[in-house]
């Protein structure tokens, strides 16, 4: 099987209440920023993620979303004719309800499912349905790009991350990237595990506002984690830098990840996303990184 050899820009449902022409006007402004910085050629999929209540110290209150097929219906038109991943939390469903779901976002244009587990703070007797690794494991003949989360800082994510290969993964999807640990961790699955699967390197730009909400800080947070710490502190410092300042780090660090994981054997994708919202100062930031490296080549002017 290929490897998705992509770009993919994570955007996100919006409020459940919001219109299909708001829907659709939302995307045209997305793509024509993308187009406005030589971003949008340059992408190869859309990333949706099928978002669900998660703890209440989320620091940005978070409201009920548009299911995933209603939100990628509704930016189709404007981004042409990109295919789409999606996240898909399988705790939720029965085995024949998940079917239905992931058969319906296969039809829709889905060329990939990313499977997710427990969120933050659900009590384990409220997520009966499916693991991630069940989900694989019964999917693995109908959908040829299956995804898992790879939290590269968390612990025991080595033998988890095997696991999850061995029962079907494809690709891994990394948490966002605030330091080059994945490099060590990838090296080191490498000489512990035969399986390689596709890594989506995950880059997230980080605004000004962070040092107000602290939105990244909590997306990070494992409690007692050093590694973890100092990706938040990296992001704090950012978050109260200069804009030039925080696109230099945040491209330097794109460099020294790519630079690291490129030599040892596996695919290698990224991820790109914007927790605030794509802003152009995203979109510059992700164009720099692009120009250093990319899996897909720029497109050529005719």
């Amino acid at each position: 099987m290929s490897a998705l050899n992509t770009v993919a820009l994570e955007l996100a449902p919006p409020e459940r209440t919001t219109s299909a022409a708001d829907v659709a006007g939302s995307a045209r402004t997305i793509a024509d920023r993308c187009r406005g910085h030589g971003l949008l050629d340059r992408l190869g999929h859309v990333m949706i993620p099928g978002i669900v209540p998660e703890d209440s110290e989320r620091p940005v209150p978070l409201t009920p979303r548009m299911d995933v097929l209603d939100f990628w219906q509704g930016l189709r038109p404007a981004i042409g004719s990109l295919p789409g991943l999606c996240t898909q939390v399988t705790v939720f469903e029965t085995e024949s309800d998940l079917a239905a779901k992931v058969r319906r976002l296969s039809d829709a244009g889905m060329d990939g499912v990313i499977f997710v587990g427990k969120p933050h703070g659900l009590p384990a007797d409220d997520a009966s349905g499916l693991t991630p690794q069940e989900a694989l494991s019964r999917f693995r003949s109908e959908i040829a790009h299956r995804g898992v989360v790879l939290i590269p800082t968390r612990r025991g994510e080595l033998d988890r991350l095997d696991a999850k290969c061995a029962h079907g993964a494809t690709f891994a999807l990394t948490q966002l990237l605030y330091s080059d640990r994945i490099v060590e961790f990838l090296r080191t699955f490498a000489t512990r595990s035969e399986h390689r699967p596709e890594i989506l390197l995950s880059f997230g730009f980080v605004p000004g506002a962070e040092a107000r909400v602290g939105l990244i800080d909590w997306l990070l947070h494992d409690h007692g984690n050093d590694d973890v710490s100092r990706e938040q502190q990296f992001v704090a410092r950012l978050a109260a830098s200069s804009p030039r300042h925080r696109q230099t780090s945040l491209v330097d660090l794109y460099r020294r990840v790519l630079d690291g994981a490129g030599d040892l054997g596996f695919p290698i994708s990224v991820h790109l996303e914007s927790p605030y919202g794509l802003s152009d100062s995203a979109c510059e930031t992700f164009t720099a990184m692009l120009d250093h490296w990319s899996p897909r080549p720029a497109a050529v002017p005719s």
